[in-house]
């Protein structure tokens, strides 16, 4: 079983910085992807930003430029580094990590989200 923890959200005012951490702990043999995601209230559940291994950033349009995703691997942890923050940005912000726990058995944890909070 594999735990995923968030830290790091908060209230901030409209062009504000905030930092969101994640943490993935448990029987892992790989991870293959790390991903944010964000639900606001009475909407779907979107992605914000997604890093494979190896691979390419993938963010939402809504984001770009202002949002950049990074992992470390060592620490199976990724991070969402979220600079001029908007007040539609508000949302809980919950990590998804995919990976394989052996060989040939796969996982997909979500973390239990965390709240961001934009406003004057």
């Amino acid at each position: 079983q594999v735990q995923v923890v968030e830290s790091g959200g908060g209230l901030v005012q409209p062009g504000g910085s905030l930092r969101l951490s994640c943490a993935a702990s448990g029987s892992i043999f790989r991870i293959n992807v790390m991903g944010w995601y964000r639900q606001a209230p009475g909407k779907q559940r979107e992605l914000v930003a997604a890093i494979p291994s190896g691979g390419i950033t993938n963010y939402a349009d809504s984001v770009k430029g202002r949002f950049t995703i990074a992992r470390d691997n060592a620490k199976n942890a990724v991070y969402l580094q979220m600079n001029n923050l908007k007040p539609e940005d508000t949302a809980v912000y919950i990590c998804n990590v995919g990976g394989l726990l052996t060989t040939i058995s796969a996982f997909d944890s979500w973390g239990q989200g965390t709240q961001v909070t934009v406003s004057a």
